[in-house]
């Protein structure tokens, strides 16, 4: 081998890019991963130059449950620890916080949850329980569907055994129920409002809406897996992540480069042999790992290639928006209970999520938004000085491309100027102040990043769109993210396509990069 011939060379450093590299170098091979930016992470990325200096702000993602519940958790875990990585979790994993005031909290006692729900609606809680415990009964068969690769004699086994062991009615009465909308769901299972509003905000984290198909399906998933497993951040923030993972590739004889940019696949006689960076340099390898968006793979590395798939015709979902705000002291909330929740929704149930995101569907600012508060310094106080706080804010359901204020009150223009950006801001802070008692008191500093900001911190999140594209059924799972793709090939030999454009789609699970490492050997 020559200093430029690898065995797999990786192309981004997001979780994905970075969990099969980790896998693949302690298998004993020889890893490259480049990355275009600065900084390794992706939307794995903490800075501490957000707000004011002590305050560590996680810009992008920030909850690992699916990582730490996951097989890419299994592979690498002891690895991660012995390179600094450590979870910090809690007992109140979420909660929602309606405009009349009233809350209710998630634990992680399944028991304390039944009685909480029960005491809003009889028979609420006991319909919790069947929900979260079916979830429970159907793991192994219902996380190998969502994580694993699916075009393959594995799940083909695996989905004959289950028909042979409940049969061919049940197994069908199965995927119809799976494929329930989150509003039917919640609807015909729960009286309470409040316990409604609960879950209904979730199914936004995951691409979908409440009338979307499945949605009710991941909110029952989402639901178990927070009780299970609560909603861990990483200690000093998600870049150490990136940063325990990037140790774990180099201990074992890989290495990482930032500032390198892929220009064009090589490609001999059908198959993939390394790529062209920008600056001109060819690096060989045996395998080229793309963790990309379609079109920069399809319209870019493999541009001009006969037989590519449109990917025209692949569309991208809401943007995201995220606010940050250093506090003063410890926050005053107006509802009890909710001083060490993880997650916070503020939001008044299925109709006010509905509306919020089909607003940002259509391009409109919505008026009043879907608000997700992370508390992170309550899990983890490395994050900020002593007696001081963090608020990391998200709105799953910010536009794209603005074709104005569904509330007609801001001055919009379609591309998001800063003007609107912080118009926007304003108005997500009133709404979160209504809630807070001491909120002038303690308030410090807020910085914002509209989609467009973080579609230009990581080219991954087309129009801000953290979820690498709609995640609706005809671009989901076996179809993700086109119909003639097949898991992870791209009809190049030995180049593979991974990341949330991929099945099992977006989150830090590290699902994409862990089924293709197994698939290479790791």
């Amino acid at each position: 081998m020559t200093a430029d011939r690898f065995d797999h060379l990786v192309i981004g450093s997001g979780i994905n890019g970075l969990v099969a590299a980790a896998m693949l170098a302690k298998s004993g091979a020889r890893v490259l991963v480049i990355e275009r930016e600065d900084r390794i992470g992706g939307c794995l990325y903490t800075s501490d130059d957000v707000t004011l200096p002590g305050f560590h702000h996680d810009v992008m993602a920030a909850t690992f449950v699916l990582f730490m519940t996951g097989p890419a958790q299994q592979a690498l875990g002891d690895d991660l620890a012995a390179h600094g990585m450590a979870y910090c979790n809690g007992t109140h994993p979420t909660a929602v916080l309606r405009p009349d005031g009233s809350a209710l909290v998630l634990t992680t006692d399944r028991s304390a949850n039944v009685a909480a729900f029960n005491a809003r609606a009889d028979g609420d809680g006991d319909q919790h329980a069947r929900d979260v415990g079916g979830i429970e009964q159907d793991a192994e068969f219902l996380f190998a569907l969502l994580g694993q690769s699916l075009w393959s004699r594995r799940i083909a086994w695996l989905l004959a055994r289950r028909a042979w062991k409940v049969g061919l009615g049940p197994l069908k009465a199965w995927f119809g129920r799976a494929l329930q909308p989150a509003r039917g769901w919640l609807e015909t299972s729960y009286d309470s409002a409040d316990v409604q509003a609960l879950w209904a905000p979730w199914v936004l984290h995951v691409g979908l809406t409440p009338e979307a198909t499945y949605s009710g399906q991941m909110g029952r998933v989402i639901a178990f897996a927070l009780e299970a497993a609560g909603a861990p951040v990483v200690k000093g923030g998600a870049g150490q992540a990136a940063e325990a993972l990037r140790k774990v590739i180099e201990s074992h004889g890989g290495e990482v480069r930032t500032g390198i940019e892929a220009r064009h696949a090589i490609i001999d006689t059908g198959r993939c042999v390394g790529v062209e960076t920008t600056n001109k340099h060819v690096l060989h390898a045996t395998n080229v790992i793309a963790s990309t968006s379609p079109a920069q793979l399809y319209d870019g590395l493999l541009s001009p290639q006969k037989d590519e798939p449109d990917v025209k015709s692949y569309r991208y979902g809401r943007g995201n928006f995220q606010l940050h705000f250093a506090l003063d002291g410890p926050i005053d909330w107006t509802a009890e209970g909710l001083e060490d929740v993880a997650l916070i929704h503020l939001a008044d149930g299925i109709d006010s999520v509905s509306k919020s995101a089909n607003e940002a569907e259509r391009g409109m600012l919505p008026e009043r938004p879907t608000i997700c508060v992370g508390q992170p310094h309550r899990l983890d106080p490395t994050r900020c000085p002593e007696g001081k706080a963090i608020l990391w804010l998200q709105i799953p359901d910010a536009p794209r491309t603005i074709k104005g204020d569904a509330a007609g009150s801001i001055d919009t223009t379609p591309e998001w100027t800063e003007t609107v950006r912080e118009a926007f801001a304003d108005r997500v802070e009133a709404i979160l102040s209504q809630h807070i008692r001491n909120w002038r008191k303690i308030r410090l500093k807020r910085r914002a990043y509209s989609p467009a900001d973080l579609a230009r911190m990581n080219v991954n999140l087309v129009g801000g769109d953290p979820y690498g594209g709609a995640c609706t059924l005809d671009q989901f799972f076996v179809w993700r993210p086109h119909a003639g793709q097949s898991n992870y090939s791209t009809g190049v030999k030995n180049l593979y396509h991974i990341g949330a454009s991929t099945h099992p789609g977006p989150g830090l699970g590290g699902g994409s990069g862990f089924n293709v490492a197994k698939e290479l050997g790791a």
